[in-house]
């Protein structure tokens, strides 16, 4: 690995249509229950551990057991720390759909491999010495901590942000296609140092990037460039109008519990548009014990979230700009609606208290627990991965949001998935650019990664899954095509008839549509 102080580039950066991408009515039958969770290397966590609708195939692309099984791969892990040794998290596709960057969310030893689907193989292109501790400032100029989001920019370049470990700060790979040995890595530094977990580019403003700080206290907050590469530019938090708590305090302090946290909102300077602090606390300050873009924004008040963790930015039905984000510990998604440069909207998007679920099909047992992760397919439709249980005897769940009107409510949350491997959570879904049908997921710190405990285990993995075939919805018991469900005051569709079904076949006209405007 090579670290270089500047940034070089490749490609330009592209701009996505601001076409409306209002979702979808399900596409499969919900599913009405969580499954149960098997034992460690169990046939269904190395054979098929998820419990998906009728007709998604889901496969295997790699594991731990396999990449070290084969003297010419390599992947991360860490030695000592049990099922914590490497970590898969929020993986990235490039924009052919032929590589996989699985990031390790690692407490030190930090990295990113390359994972090429055709050849099968997997290498690593960089990771920390494993030398620093996590907590204490040590030397992490030689290491990471915890890379937990991996996204591409829109000039082709690979972000990694560290989340609970390192110094909160974003990585940038310059050069992600390069052989292992040629790969070159900066700091990013117009990102405020904060529990990196979702980083996201805009989509109707396409010189901005959204991103989160995951903490019971956390903000929102976006990064605006006045240049092509992301590298100057001014920097903003979220702030809802009607707060009147305590913004350095938990979502839930006592400061905190009545104060309004959706509502009008506006995006508050943090650094002036040179990119200089307007705060006494630099942003910018690299430290392992504190994470000092959490208290550049406590200084202006911004509105505190609940742990935000991942991202995504779609366009509403009117044709806005939406940040979607989850809150983890109030089990609730939000929306954020950019009105213009400076004022936004935020909405509960949706949540286990207000949301109802599988609206017009057999209902589920199924409990949205603490949401983490969120996915997007080329309609716009939004999924959440859940972080929670982590083990147990009841696996965690993947939905599908259903916001057919894109209005940045949700109608209904529909149980998509399931995953039975024990110690592990789902994370990481992402769709193919290439192949909209298709998608992956990644298994987390199962058991089977602690070979101490797991003899021979399969360890953390890599899933496709592919929609093409999948089971179209049918209606309830006495219900009809085109029948409809009264809902929040209004009437929704509730389910369609097989004999219409053509999500397929419409999802990849729509996928090509969009690539057309890249």
């Amino acid at each position: 690995m090579k670290v270089i102080a500047s940034t070089a580039v490749c490609g330009l950066a592209c701009a996505i249509s601001a076409t409306a991408m209002a979702g979808t009515e399900p596409y499969f039958n919900p599913l009405t229950q969580s499954t149960a969770v098997a034992t460690p290397n169990h046939i269904n966590e190395l054979n098929s551990p998820w419990q998906a609708p009728a007709g998604i195939l889901q496969t295997n692309l790699t594991n731990m057991a396999e990449i070290e099984a084969d003297i010419d791969q390599s992947v991360v892990r860490v030695p000592g720390i049990g099922t914590a040794a490497s970590m898969w998290d929020m993986v990235a596709f490039d924009d052919e759909g032929e590589n996989i960057f699985i990031p390790h969310e690692t407490p030190m030893g930090a990295g990113v491999s390359r994972y090429n689907i055709e050849e099968d193989f997997a290498e690593v292109l960089f990771s920390g010495d494993a030398t620093a501790v996590r907590g204490q400032e040590g030397n992490w100029e030689n290491d990471f901590g915890a890379f937990d989001p991996a996204t591409f920019t829109p000039y082709g370049t690979l972000l990694l942000g560290e989340e609970w470990s390192g110094q909160g700060r974003v990585m940038e790979v310059l050069n992600p296609h390069a052989p292992a040995g040629a790969i070159e890595v900066v700091e990013k530094n117009s990102f405020a140092n904060v529990s990196q977990e979702g980083i996201r580019f805009g989509k109707v403003h396409d010189n901005t990037v959204y991103y989160v700080d995951e903490d019971r206290s956390g903000s929102i907050y976006k990064f605006v460039a006045s240049d092509e590469y992301f590298n100057k530019g001014q920097t903003f938090v979220l702030s809802v109008k009607n707060f009147d708590g305590d913004a350095s305090q938990n979502y839930n302090a006592e400061a905190n519990v009545d104060a309004a946290r959706t509502g009008k909102a506006r995006w508050i300077p943090l650094t002036n548009k040179k990119g200089k602090p307007l705060t006494a606390q630099d942003p910018f300050e690299n430290a392992a014990t504190f994470r000092a873009g959490r208290i550049a924004a406590d200084e202006l008040g911004a509105t505190p979230y609940g742990r935000p963790e991942d991202v995504e930015v779609g366009i509403l039905a009117n044709g806005n700009e939406v940040l979607y984000f989850t809150a983890t510990s109030e089990a609730t998604v939000y929306s954020v609606e950019m009105k213009n440069k400076r004022k936004a909207i935020v909405r509960e998007f949706a949540s286990e208290a207000n949301t109802p679920k599988n609206v017009g099909f057999p209902a589920t047992t199924g409990v949205i627990n603490s949401p983490d992760n969120l996915a997007q397919d080329a309609f716009g439709n939004i999924y959440i991965i859940e972080d929670a249980p982590n083990g147990g005897s009841v696996g965690g769940d993947i939905w599908f949001v259903r916001d057919a009107d894109g209005n940045g409510v949700a109608e209904s949350v529909d149980h998509f998935m399931s995953v039975q491997v024990n110690g592990a959570e789902a994370t990481g879904m992402i769709f193919n650019p290439a192949k909209p049908t298709q998608f992956v997921v990644s298994v987390q710190h199962p058991s089977s990664t602690n070979l101490d405990v797991v003899a021979n285990g399969q360890g953390d993995a890599l899933w496709m899954f592919d929609i093409t075939d999948v089971v179209p919805p049918t209606c309830e018991k006495e219900q009809r095509y085109n029948k409809h469900s009264f809902h929040n005051g209004r009437y929704i569709k509730t389910c369609s008839h097989a004999r219409d079904f053509n999500y397929v076949r419409k999802l990849n006209k729509t996928a090509k549509q969009n690539q057309r405007w890249r």
